[in-house]
């Protein structure tokens, strides 16, 4: 078995745990393939196998990968999708930052995490993405997102105003600081920072939520991701912020701006004991209130 190592920066008090990592997958003979920068990183401070692979780009994977491990936090995982792209080779994260919605597996289940990989005993979601069309080159080939695709005003500049159209059809002009369009996943996100309702995995839907918007009877709506939603912008200033996830882009706002449904999905490795109620109840505190 292969399977792909990827992580951002770790923090070094994390190491003995990298090594914990290291150590499960030479006991189960898996071949890991490591993000070159990370391997960089880590190599003198934790004992590596010879002959170690290293791959730098979404080139560099095929379908001998089985699975991708991502070390961190949720944003690192958001950068695990554009590595794997449509190759639908899933990706299961290690949570080593903080609140991890997606990286919903503890550095402490580490060993049962790949005990799991080799005999099978896993559960796979598949989640939807978000994709982004425009009328100039933005994101290059990845332009795409698995939480949100958000337009925002540029630092100190004024309000924005965001025409949205479903299928052509006017649905509202948005007076705020910008506007949120999130999947399901993404629900957890950006959007539930701005008020935005929690939605499940498995909805089909997308969430539209307006950031500080002027107007107070602006609330966000959830609408079928069969649609296409279209944005025209106007403000003082000559641009604003596009962004896919953590990704961003300054966009003049005579640029022509369209979301819909992304015609792959990404798939995200979960044990068995999680479920998304229980990430709700542990993410978010549900339950532990002293009068229940």
């Amino acid at each position: 078995m292969k399977v792909a190592i990827y992580s951002r920066v770790l923090d070094f008090q994390f190491k003995d745990e990298v090594q914990s990592l290291f150590n499960e997958l030479t006991r189960y003979n898996i071949e890991p393939i490591i993000y070159q920068p990370f391997f960089e990183q880590i190599i003198s401070s934790v004992h590596l196998s010879n002959n170690i692979t290293t791959f730098n780009s979404y080139s560099d994977l095929d379908n001998s990968i089985e699975f991708l491990i991502s070390l961190g936090g949720d944003g690192t995982m958001l950068d695990t999708v554009t590595l794997v792209r449509d190759q639908n080779i899933p990706i299961l994260g290690i949570n080593f930052g903080r609140l991890g919605f997606l990286a919903s597996i503890g550095k402490n289940e580490l060993e049962s995490a790949v005990a799991s990989l080799v005999h099978r005993t896993f559960v796979v979601d598949k989640r939807s993405l978000i994709h982004l069309d425009a009328n100039i080159p933005l994101f290059g080939d990845t332009s795409y997102a698995l939480n949100e695709f958000a337009i925002q005003k540029r630092d100190s500049s004024s309000m924005i105003k965001i025409h949205t159209y479903m299928n052509g059809e006017f649905l509202n002009t948005y007076w705020a600081d910008g506007l949120i369009v999130s999947t399901p996943t993404g629900s957890t996100g950006y959007s539930l920072s701005c008020a935005g309702p929690i939605v499940f995995p498995q909805s089909g839907s997308f969430v539209i939520t307006p950031v500080a918007p002027h107007n107070l009877n602006v609330r966000p709506i959830v609408v079928p991701d069969n649609n296409i939603i279209s944005f025209e912008v106007e403000g003082r200033t000559d641009d604003f912020i596009c962004t896919l996830d953590s990704r961003k882009e300054v966009v003049e706002k005579s640029v022509q701006l369209a979301i819909r449904k992304e015609s792959f999905t990404v798939s995200l490795v979960r044990l068995n004991e999680n479920n998304f109620l229980q990430t709700l109840r542990n993410k978010l505190s549900w339950g532990l209130d002293r009068r229940n």
